[in-house]
Formats: structure tokens, sequence, C-alpha cells
């Protein structure tokens, strides 16, 4: 899905994907940039305000992506506004929570993007030539840099910056809307709020991952081996040999068992359900996958998600400025849901 919205361009002769900058001896670089995000954030913020949920998340996401693998000057000042606006233009996510405009993206010929993605490129090879003397300040770029050490300049600046786009993209575009959702349901469940400002880091977690489980929209592609009828409710259709299904995964089909269409971080365990017998199928039970299944991002995403939840809500006192409650983008077809209309909060500074 991700081709409808992205350049071809981005996909050909990568030489750095997003699985190798995800290695569990890399989550310490992540969690120091996790905290100097939260740091710059908190600085921007201010003393008072207001601000949307899902901007404050995006924006943050983007900061802790371009401080792991943007290189030099990447997380801060003009360099990091214009890579965030150039990303935000780029997002394929695009392609699945709003498929219905990917026609037009098709008829510009992905002007757009391809004017996003120029920026892109222009800022992070000037990154990189920045980096000589600084490689142990930005690891994983300089090890992505390393990859195209090969080339000459000309060859490995936009190769690099390319490289760096595609896991950017494929790292941040639902991570930043699951802590989205997490910030609201705390904000709806204030003695949740309570324990996650105490230090309560486990159950920060299980929140992160319940947040995630009622947020998520990803599908899995069922073959069909042999004629099957296939009852939705309202119609009944006959489905026929080799044909693929999209369905939901048990876990995140809200009415595949009773309960769980309402947010209870109880039912988890740690990272797998406390009780998984209800599910009419019970692969991969937890919101990132297990086993060899697992998302390799997963120790990020979640120590993300509980480090930015606390710091935020130890920081400030935070009051939704909703009336009604979020709800998510109704055509959406795979990911973490997106907002469908803003979600102010007004906060002061504890």
């Amino acid at each position: 899905m991700l081709r409808r919205k992205l350049p071809d361009e981005i996909f050909v002769g990568r030489r750095t994907l997003p699985h190798q900058l995800f290695g569990r001896d890399d989550v310490a670089t992540y969690l120091a940039n996790v905290e100097r995000a939260l740091d710059s954030t908190v600085d921007e913020l201010g003393e008072a305000g207001d601000f949307d949920v899902f901007d404050l998340t995006r924006r943050l996401g983007h900061r802790v992506g371009l401080a792991s693998w943007g290189g030099p000057g990447s997380a801060s000042g003009e360099r990091f506004d214009r890579l965030a606006r150039a990303f935000d233009a780029l997002d394929g996510s695009e392609s699945f929570v709003h498929p219905d405009a990917m026609s037009a993206v098709a008829a510009s010929g992905k002007s757009e993007e391809r004017a996003a993605l120029a920026v892109i490129t222009g800022e992070l090879s000037q990154a990189l030539g920045e980096l000589e003397g600084v490689e142990s300040d930005n690891a994983l770029f300089a090890r992505a840099a390393a990859a195209w050490a090969d080339q000459p300049f000309d060859e490995r600046a936009p190769g690099l910056a390319l490289d760096v786009a595609l896991v950017h993209v494929a790292s941040m575009s639902n991570l930043f809307a699951a802590l989205g959702w997490m910030v609201i349901d705390l904000l709806t469940h204030r003695d949740e709020v309570e324990r996650v400002r105490a230090g309560d880091r486990a159950r920060a977690e299980v929140c992160a991952l319940e947040s995630t489980r009622l947020a998520q929209r990803s599908i899995m592609a069922r073959y069909v081996v042999k004629p099957v009828t296939f009852d939705v409710g309202d119609a009944v259709h006959e489905v026929a040999a080799g044909a693929t299904i999209a369905t939901l995964l048990p876990l995140t089909n809200t009415s595949a068992a009773p309960g769980l269409d309402t947010w209870d971080p109880d039912r988890w365990n740690r990272r797998r359900l406390a009780e998984a017998s209800a599910l009419a199928a019970v692969e991969l039970v937890t919101v990132f996958g297990h086993g060899r299944h697992t998302c390799p991002a997963q120790p990020f995403s979640l120590s993300t998600m509980t480090a930015a939840a606390a710091r935020l809500l130890s920081t400030f006192d935070m009051e939704p400025g909703w009336t009604d409650p979020p709800q998510p983008v109704r055509n959406q077809i795979g990911g973490v849901a997106r907002a469908g209309g803003r979600c102010p909060v007004r906060y002061r500074r504890r």
C-alpha cells in the first residue's frame, strides 16, 4: 500500500532497511534520544497553553526518529522543522488512512511527494557532510552511511537519504498515532494517570498495549483453500477457492469476544493477553506479534510510548478540550487509527 503514496525511487536500491536499525543492542541509544526529544518538546510547550494531541505526538515522533537516524542537526532547529514538514507531506500512511485520496496522488504523478523527498534528500545530504568527527553521537546514521562507503559523495548522499527516508516513514508513521491514543485513553482514566505519574512502568506498558490494540486497524491476508461462506452480518458471500480475504486479527477485531470493545489494561499479563481462550483464533495475540513474528521495533515502540506518556503527564496537568470522545477516521484500512477530528488539550506546568 505504501507504493500508492511514496515515489517509486524510495524503494529501489536500498542498502539499509528498517529492521537493520532495531537490534536489541540499540535500545539504549533510542531511549537516550527519546529523553532528548522529550526535553525539546517540554521546552517548546513552555508553561501553559493548548495543543492537538496528534499534532504533538507526530512532531515528537519525528524528533525521536530523526535524532536516532537523521544525522547531525536533524532533530533540532530549522533543519528539523523543514524535515518534519517534508515528512508530513511524504507520509506513506496516507495510503491506508485515506485510501480514497490515492487516485489524486496518482493523477499528480506524486508531485507533492517528490517535492518533499527532494527537500529530505537535500537536508540529509547536508547532515552527511557534517558527519565526520561526530560519528559516535550519530551511530545509526553513521551505520547507514557506511553502507554507501564505496560510492562517491554525489551517489552516497542521495542513496543514504533515501535509506533514511524509508526507515523513518516505515518506523514513525504508526508510533505517533498509538501514543496519541494512549494519551487520550489515560486522560479519560484519571486513576491510571496517577499510576503512570508515580513511575509504574509496567502499568504504563500495558496501558500502551491496550491503547494500541483498540486503535489497531491492521489486517491479515487469508488465502482461501476451499470454497467458504462468509457471513458479514447484513450479507452472505460465497467465496471461491483461490481468493484472498483481508480480515482483522482476532485480537484487534473488537467483536471477536465480549469486552474487547472497551479499554482495560488488566486484560494484559505483561506483553501477552492474560486470557486469550475466548478468541476465535489466537495467532499473534499481542499487538506487536510474538516469537518469529515479533515486530523488530517492539522494544523501541513500547519504550517510547511509556517514557513519553510518563514525562508529559508528570510535567503538565492536562484537561481534554473535546466535548465528544475522539473517534477514528472511518475509512482507514490498515495501521493504527488516526483521529477523525482535532483532539485539543489544555495544559499547565505542574
